[in-house]
């Protein structure tokens, strides 16, 4: 039985305990966070680092009127159990239940929805100039980045600005790797007590207004002298940090952990004027040692014994490999055959299997930290150089380099190979990581092949058609988790760009997939067969180009097309074949679009929220009986388009 924590039910409960209360309270939210997790996976080793933090921010901020906003969610689970929902956390990341990150819809203390890195400072700044221009001096809003979201650019693009804005911004970056090397000894904590002091920021203020107001320093000398005091500090310290060269308050290191200084600290800083950063330094994991001697694998490790720390794994023999481990066997495959190629990932090394690259080719493989943009266009330029670069990102995460693959690759026409990871619904992350928009934001962009694999022998054969079939940027976007067989180890084919295949005979209906999701569709219609449902299945492979000469032979033998994607409806490969029929006059034919709602999914199992979009098995068969319903009589025929609308599979 917890003795505090189970009567803390909002931050103003934290505010009753004294100092050496809350010291308990952080033990007990580790050994809550620790049970709960062992047995519903979730971000691990990420809020066992942040729990000091989070009672010191809650305990002295006067939230939710004061803004806490947290760079990449899964470091706030502390955050949302002292924030009113202890109780049902035990939902973290399950359908209907708690989102595994900031979610405001979910709760007022979340303030800003938090899934992609790097996004805390710019949302941060924001909030605090909507303040000062509301006349609400007395809201403070603090940012709280880590160091892995250090490395995207956006998070300096932040700082930059809050330089040149009027604003009282606290930056707290949770150090909790070793990307930025401090030495802390009894110089620093002299610094970091004389600096944080509220006697000496006093006199300092004093100092200032009193050589401004006789004009004896300017806003722009003000700069020079902060820049000139972070130096000092570093010269004295004989350590350097990232943000000596802005014009903006450093303080720290401090340890993350000791709670009575890092609550003083924030105390004596927390009504300072003008942008500030807090540097703290954290383990990742802390208070389970298993974790914080793996901080990659305890990232988000499955399921574990708490006693142990054994993780429980699922027993891979006989089993489909998991698409990602396809993608990184072969792309070790390939490169030893051909020294051109190179891997390059986003700080998802392991997440994409991309680590069989690098233990093999450790200086043909680059991991470039959270930063996509880069990413691709790094990969341009080994690509203009005459290499082979795979760059593998995430699907959701490719649409932070959207301008890169237009302007540096597509432009260029460069020879980049995207293998996009997480492609479709991806589960428990929920709708900030779902890789669904992929098919339709590609789509337009001139120059660029895409494509999807219907299994793993035709990913590998996407792979090696993409290096020895195609002379420009190919795409290629496949799904999270196991594939669809145990022996994936095909002698690769380079295929023919922009040409699908029939995979099964019929005459009611034709049915048009793209990627793998048209094993589920193989499924349904085994079950429509039995029904007397006679459909053709077509695998399209391609969605740019499209498979022209194979859309004419389906249009006009049929006059009733379903395609299915585990992508949006709207734009994506069901728009694709409609474009098609319209401009090539094909008015008489019917079609049925199945994918993704114009709406953004929640999270839950993966087959869960299939079911719930109606591209599951059963989803796909109930549009596939309504379709023949119709042409039979049974309902009114379809019209053109008739995406998602499951009232006329239930005749209402």
């Amino acid at each position: 039985m917890k003795k505090y924590l189970q009567n803390i039910n909002s931050p103003d409960d934290l505010k009753k305990l004294s100092i050496d209360q809350l010291e308990i309270v952080c033990t007990e939210l580790r050994e809550f966070i620790i049970e709960q997790l062992s047995h519903n996976p979730g971000h691990f080793g990420s809020s066992l680092g942040t729990v000091e933090l989070t009672v010191a921010l809650h305990y002295l901020y006067h939230t939710p009127y004061d803004r806490l906003v947290w760079d990449v969610g899964h470091q706030a689970y502390s955050h949302k159990i002292l924030t009113g929902r202890r109780d049902r956390f035990s939902t973290n990341r399950k359908l209907g239940g708690l989102s595994g990150f900031t979610n405001p819809n979910e709760s007022e203390y979340d303030t800003f929805a938090a899934g992609h890195a790097s996004t805390s400072i710019s949302a941060a700044l924001g909030m605090a100039v909507a303040a000062n221009l509301s006349g609400e001096t007395d809201r403070h809003i603090v940012a709280i980045i880590g160091d892995g979201s250090m490395t995207g650019g956006l998070a300096y693009e932040g700082i930059n600005n809050a330089c040149s804005q009027p604003n009282n911004l606290l930056i707290i970056l949770n150090d909790n790797d070793m990307s930025i090397d401090n030495n802390v000894g009894g110089i620093q904590d002299y610094l970091v007590k004389l600096t944080t002091s509220a006697k000496y920021n006093k006199v300092r203020n004093n100092l200032y207004q009193g050589f401004k107001k006789r004009k004896l320093i300017s806003e722009r000398e003000k700069n020079l002298v902060l820049r000139f005091n972070n130096s000092v500090k570093s010269l004295i310290t004989k350590e350097q940090n990232l943000f000596e060269g802005f014009n903006i308050r450093y303080f720290g290191p401090i340890d993350g952990h000791d709670l009575p200084q890092l609550i003083r600290v924030l105390r004596n800083i927390k009504d300072m004027q003008g942008p500030r950063i807090l540097h703290i330094k954290t383990v990742k994991g802390k208070g389970f040692r298993p974790a914080e001697k793996s901080a990659t694998i305890w990232h988000s490790p499955g399921l574990f014994n708490k006693e142990t720390g054994e993780r429980i794994l699922k027993n891979k023999e006989n089993q489909p490999q998991l698409y990602q481990d396809v993608f990184g066997h072969t792309l070790v495959e390939m490169a030893e055959k051909n020294e051109k190629i190179v891997g390059v990932t986003p700080a998802m090394p392991t997440g994409c299997s991309m680590t069989f690259m690098a233990d093999k080719f450790p200086d043909r493989s680059f991991d470039v930290g959270i930063a996509e943009a880069h990413a691709v266009t790094f990969s341009a330029g080994m690509a203009k150089e005459g290499l082979i670069p795979f760059c593998n990102i995430y699907s959701s995460f490719m649409q932070r380099a959207y301008d890169q693959v237009i302007h540096d690759v597509a432009l260029q026409k460069l020879k980049v190979i995207f293998c996009l990871d997480r492609a479709g619904l991806v589960g428990p992350d929920g709708p900030t990581h779902h890789g669904v928009f992929d098919l339709a934001y590609l789509h337009p962009i001139p120059n660029l092949v895409i494509s999807a694999p219907y299994d793993e022998h035709e990913l590998r054969n996407l792979m090696h058609t993409a290096v020895y079939g195609n002379d420009g940027p190919f795409a290629i976007r496949y799904p999270r988790g196991q594939g669809e067989m145990t022996d994936w180890r095909n002698v690769p084919q380079i295929l023919p760009i922009g040409k699908g295949r029939k995979l099964r005979k019929g005459k009611d209906i034709a049915l048009l997939s793209m990627g793998t999701i048209g094993n589920n569709a193989a499924k349904a219609i085994d079950e429509a067969e039995k029904s007397g449902i006679s459909v053709a299945h077509y695998d399209m492979v391609f969605l740019k180009p499209i498979d022209e000469e194979l859309l004419h032979k389906v249009a006009r033998k049929f006059k009733y097309i379903i395609t299915v994607e585990d992508g949006v409806v709207k734009g994506g490969f069901g728009s694709a074949v409609l474009e098609f029929l319209a401009e090539n006059g094909y008015s008489d034919v019917h079609v049925l679009r199945i994918g993704i709602p114009d709406e953004f999914i929640t999270h839950g199992s993966v087959s869960e929220l299939q079911q719930i979009t109606g591209i599951d098995e059963k989803g796909i068969l109930e549009h596939i009986t309504c379709m023949y319903n119709g042409i039979r009589g049974s309902y009114p025929p379809f019209t053109a388009v008739a995406p998602q609308d499951k009232s006329r599979c239930t005749g209402t």
